[in-house]
């Protein structure tokens, strides 16, 4: 069985990414007893990601890179903001470089990477931490098979064989 809309996937990739001097750096991976398992064609993953999939079976390998464009984005210059230092008097005070959860005035959650610490306030970068990044993939396709009628309802997979709870 190939590739296709409605399909659950379960693949193993490595993820590279490229460094200021053109060299690529390990970002992470999924391996075949870690595999990344997902339902084809229902905007769970980039869409780039799952164009470079359609048509592949069980065994075939694969390997593609995305601009930052078709992955997460280029970086917006914008998306950085200051924080009143008060927000972090219960949970203390992050330190340059961890990323912290946030929650917009709709509820919605996301995450920023903190840049500086300032006597008054916390400077966070908005952006996906992928953003401006090219995207290299490398990996091989385990498994391919039918979304249940309760996956396809849910949205998502069950895990490769289907069975795998909430």
């Amino acid at each position: 069985m190939s590739i296709k809309p409605n399909t659950v996937v379960s693949l193993t990739y490595e993820l590279h990414t490229t460094n200021e001097e053109g060299q690529q750096v390990f970002v992470e991976k999924a391996d075949e007893q870690n595999a990344l398992v997902f339902l084809y064609g229902t905007g769970m993953m980039l869409p780039k990601f799952e164009e470079h999939l359609a048509g592949l079976n069980v065994g075939d390998e694969y390997s593609f890179e995305l601009t930052a464009a078709d992955g997460y984005g280029e970086l917006d210059p914008g998306a950085f903001a200051d924080l009143p230092i008060d927000m972090f008097k219960e949970a203390g005070l992050p330190a340059v470089g961890d990323v912290i959860p946030l929650q917009d005035n709709q509820g919605n959650h996301f995450r920023a990477g903190v840049t500086a610490i300032h006597e008054t306030a916390v400077s966070v970068d908005l952006n996906h931490p992928m953003a401006g990044k090219n995207l290299i993939f490398a990996g091989k396709i385990l498994t391919v098979r039918e979304a249940t009628q309760e996956e396809l309802s849910h949205g998502h997979a069950h895990g490769a064989d289907g069975h795998e709870g909430h």
